[in-house]
C-alpha cells in the first residue's frame, strides 16, 4: 500500500516537473520564432499606411526613436531576457503595439471571454448532439438512417471550419438577410438587458453554426464506432436473449457504456478552447481573441500574437496534465508505469 502511495507521488511530482519544462521551452520557442519574421511592428505599421494612403507617414529618424522606445533595435537575447522579466516577476506581456499603450494583456483578456463564451456553447452542443446521433445511429447501423447521418458526417468532418462559415455567411447574410453578418451585438443597445442578450444571441448563430455542424460529426463517427464495438459484446447479447426491452438496453447498456470515454474526450476539448476556429471569429468580425490574433500578425504585433499563443499552449498542456493526474484515481497502475 505504502509502496503505491509513493508511486502515485513520484508519478504526480514528475508530471507536474515536466509540465514546467515543457510549458517553459513552449513559450522560449514562440519567443525566438516569432524573432525570425522579417521585419517588426514599427515598420509593419508604417508600409500599412504607405499602402493605404500612398505616402510616407513618417521618416527614418522617427522609425528608429520608435524602435528604441520599444527596445526593438536591441539584439534578440537582449529582447528575450526583457520578455522573461517581464512574463515571470511583472505578469506582463509587453505593450500591443497596434493598439498602444493597452498592454498586450490588457487586450486579449477584453477578447478572451466572447472566445470562451462561443466555444464553450459550441463544445458542449456539439458533444451532446454528435453523442446521442451517434448512438442512435450506432444503434440502427444499416438504416437508411444510419446511411445519411454517417454519409453526412465523413464528408463535413473533413471539411474546415471556415468553408462552413463563408457558406452560411453568403446564405443568411446576403442571399437571404436574416441574420447578421458581423459583430457581437448591435452597438446601439444598452450592455446586459434583454435585448443586448437577443442581439447576441443572433449575432453569434452563424459562428456557433459553422463550428458545431462540423465538430458534432466527429464525435458522431467516434460514437457510431463505440457503439458497434458495444452491441458486439456477449453481455449485451445476454441482455438481447434475456428479452429486455430496447429502451432499457440503450439507455442501461448503451448510452451509459458509451458515456465515459466520450466525456473523457468532452474534457480534453474544452481544454483545447482557446485554439477554437480562428478564422471564423475573423470571418464574422467577432470580437474573440481569433480576429485579435489575425489582426495582431497583419500588423506584426508580437506582444499580442506571442500572448496569444501561450495562453493557447498553456490551456492545452494544463488540460493534458489534469487528464494525467485524474488518470490514477481511476486505475492506480498507470502511476506504476
Amino acid at each position: 500500500m505504502f509502496s503505491q502511495h509513493s508511486g502515485i507521488q513520484r508519478y504526480i511530482i514528475r508530471k507536474v516537473v515536466s509540465y514546467i519544462v515543457v510549458l517553459f521551452l513552449s513559450f522560449t520557442a514562440v519567443f525566438f520564432i516569432l524573432r525570425l519574421i522579417p521585419g517588426n511592428p514599427i515598420r509593419a505599421y508604417v508600409y500599412m499606411l504607405r499602402s493605404r494612403y500612398g505616402f510616407e507617414p513618417i521618416g527614418d529618424r522617427t522609425i528608429q526613436m520608435f524602435e528604441e522606445m520599444f527596445g526593438l533595435n536591441e539584439d534578440v537575447f537582449s529582447q528575450y531576457l526583457i520578455f522573461l522579466r517581464r512574463l515571470l516577476f511583472e505578469f506582463n506581456l509587453g505593450p500591443s503595439f497596434m493598439a498602444f499603450p493597452t498592454p498586450a494583456q490588457e487586450l486579449i483578456a477584453r477578447h478572451l471571454p466572447w472566445t470562451i463564451i462561443l466555444l464553450s456553447v459550441t463544445t458542449l452542443l456539439s458533444w451532446f448532439i454528435g453523442l446521442i446521433l451517434g448512438v442512435i445511429v450506432g444503434w440502427k447501423r444499416g438504416t437508411r438512417f444510419d446511411n445519411f447521418f454517417f454519409t453526412f458526417s465523413l464528408i463535413f468532418s473533413q471539411v474546415p471550419y471556415y468553408i462552413v462559415a463563408v457558406i452560411l455567411l453568403l446564405l443568411f447574410a446576403y442571399i437571404f438577410p436574416i441574420l447578421p453578418s458581423r459583430g457581437a451585438y448591435a452597438a446601439s443597445l444598452t450592455l446586459f438587458d434583454i435585448n443586448f442578450i437577443i442581439s447576441a444571441i443572433q449575432h453569434a448563430f452563424l459562428p456557433a453554426l459553422s463550428i458545431i455542424l462540423v465538430s458534432m460529426t466527429g464525435w458522431l463517427i467516434s460514437t457510431r464506432a463505440l457503439v458497434i464495438t458495444i452491441v458486439g459484446e456477449d453481455y449485451l447479447q445476454y441482455a438481447l436473449a434475456k428479452g429486455l426491452s430496447n429502451s432499457r438496453i440503450f439507455t442501461r447498456y448503451i448510452l451509459r457504456n458509451t458515456l465515459l470515454p466520450q466525456t473523457t474526450g468532452l474534457a480534453i476539448s474544452l481544454g483545447f478552447i482557446v485554439t477554437g476556429a480562428f478564422l471564423v471569429e475573423w470571418i464574422f468580425v467577432y470580437p474573440g481573441i481569433g480576429a485579435l490574433f489575425v489582426n495582431a500578425i497583419g500588423l506584426l504585433d508580437f506582444n499580442v500574437i506571442q500572448g496569444i499563443i501561450m495562453l493557447t499552449m498553456f490551456t492545452v498542456l494544463t488540460a493534458n496534465l489534469i487528464m494525467d493526474l485524474i488518470y490514477p484515481l481511476i486505475d492506480p497502475r498507470v502511476a506504476l508505469t
